[in-house]
């Protein structure tokens, strides 16, 4: 099985990423994750341990919630594997390497590598994803750009009864999306006249 991992690039993702790729079976078992133009079967994660569930009978599974700002998902340990991740808790800041897996239309990760991180790695991973959506456009798939543009058109249309939003205000309630990618579709807003700016920085509906 280890030989098996090793064909395959563990993509650095968010948990968003994850929950919004295409799970894509042989029959009942999970082959891949197709998200854009990319194939995952591995990943790694840096995100916050939000829960945690262990089992009190004879089998043994431990069932840990992962959250990094964009979304969660669960990690699913078993059988001899849960002696090596025991220790992680709930509250802990971590690196997570694993196979991604389906049951019951259920995406969740089998981890291979739970590593303990300094909090600020989530800001620094999130950054750094930012960093490479910006070189890598077409990292983002299609159906995510439009739910993107769809929650910031969405946010301006709420204010309207007050006269319009800061575009700070935007990036501040929409945290899981990047603020360049706000700034780059409220740009194109404005150039297609949808949205116009009464001033500087605030943005009001045209539609």
């Amino acid at each position: 099985m280890p030989e098996q991992f090793k064909r395959h690039i563990a993509f650095k993702l968010r948990i968003g990423d994850i929950l919004i790729g295409k799970p894509v079976m042989d029959g009942e078992r999970f082959s891949f994750l197709e998200l854009g133009n990319r194939r995952i079967v591995r990943i790694n994660i840096v995100g916050n341990i939000v829960d945690k569930y262990e089992s009190e009978g004879e089998k043994k599974y431990i069932f840990l919630t992962l959250d990094d700002g964009s979304g969660q998902i669960q990690l699913r340990i078993f059988g001899d594997d849960v002696g090596k991740f025991q220790a992680i808790n709930q509250g802990d800041t971590v690196l997570v390497i694993g196979v991604l897996r389906n049951w019951n239309n259920n995406t969740y990760i089998s981890p291979e590598i739970i590593r303990d991180l300094d909090p600020k790695y989530l800001l620094v991973r999130k950054l750094e994803m930012e960093k490479e959506r910006s070189k890598d456009p077409s990292a983002v798939p299609r159906e995510q750009i439009a739910a993107v543009k769809d929650k910031i058109l969405g946010t301006i249309k709420n204010a309207e009864e007050s006269g319009g939003i800061d575009v700070d205000q935007i990036i501040m309630n929409l945290r899981d999306i990047s603020p360049e990618i706000i700034n780059q579709e409220i740009q194109k807003f404005i150039a297609e006249g949808i949205i116009f700016e009464p001033r500087p920085g605030r943005v009001r509906y045209l539609g």
